[in-house]
């Protein structure tokens, strides 16, 4: 049993390995080393929030954390800038963390176990589409960005028309999509870093936020989604 997966899992390296050039395999890696530091430097933000009277997530870290993003987007990848746009990669991942403290301290009120349960859950659903992204055919799911953005701007606007009606409908169907939205986003992000590696773009610190975005976007909903699931018997216990 132990040989044959064995034996699988080989084959499919040795597929990834023949399907994907030297030069994008590096790239890959390097966008994934910067995701994964992003993600400890996130860790670090939400720790802050939860543990220390340092700071907390507010308004404010959502908005430094968008003006980094800004930074990173609007500055051109070179050899002399590149620790500075490493350093404030790390600043954005760490403000981003921050901002989810309020909904942590929530989800710890009901089970702080469901945070592990949910960074689990995010971590599988990223790494399978990934890899589906990874043995595609070149360009598959480059096709999807119309209807990613169209179902990302339909949700913008249930989002708005929901401030004033507050139904519990909408907000689930809203949630759902979100979800699918953001994994498709996985795998729509995946090929196209390679395509753009393909074509000269070495930026992988800006790659990598992109990967980012997608991983808290899944984590946060997943969180809630979870969280529900949770509340849900103990709401019908006090029910009755």
């Amino acid at each position: 049993m132990s040989k044959t997966m064995l034996n699988t899992l080989s084959n499919f390296y040795n597929t990834l390995d023949q399907k994907i050039e030297k030069p994008v395999q590096t790239h890959l890696r390097r966008v994934y080393f910067s995701l994964s530091a992003s993600l400890l430097a996130a860790a670090a933000g939400a720790y802050v929030h939860l543990f220390t009277d340092f700071i907390s997530g507010s308004v404010w870290s959502v908005l430094g954390s968008l003006v980094l993003l800004i930074t990173i987007n609007a500055t051109i990848h070179t050899r002399e800038n590149e620790l500075y746009r490493f350093l404030a990669l790390m600043a954005f991942s760490a403000l981003s963390g921050l901002s989810t403290g309020p909904l942590l301290d929530f989800v710890i009120s009901v089970n702080a176990s469901l945070i592990v349960t949910a960074f689990m859950v995010t971590a599988v659903l990223f790494g399978c589409f990934t890899l589906a992204a990874l043995v595609a055919p070149d360009r598959k799911y480059l096709y999807l960005i119309g209807t990613l953005l169209g179902m990302l701007s339909a949700m913008c606007w249930v989002s708005m028309f929901n401030m004033f009606i507050r139904s519990p409908a909408l907000f689930q169907v809203n949630l759902y999509t979100g979800l699918a939205v953001m994994c498709g986003f996985i795998v729509y992000d995946t090929q196209l870093i390679m395509e753009k590696k393909r074509m000269g773009d070495n930026d992988y610190i800006r790659h990598s936020v992109d990967l980012f975005i997608d991983f808290i976007g899944i984590f946060r909903r997943t969180l809630i989604v979870l969280c529900q699931k949770e509340m849900q018997p103990r709401f019908l216990f006090s029910w009755k």
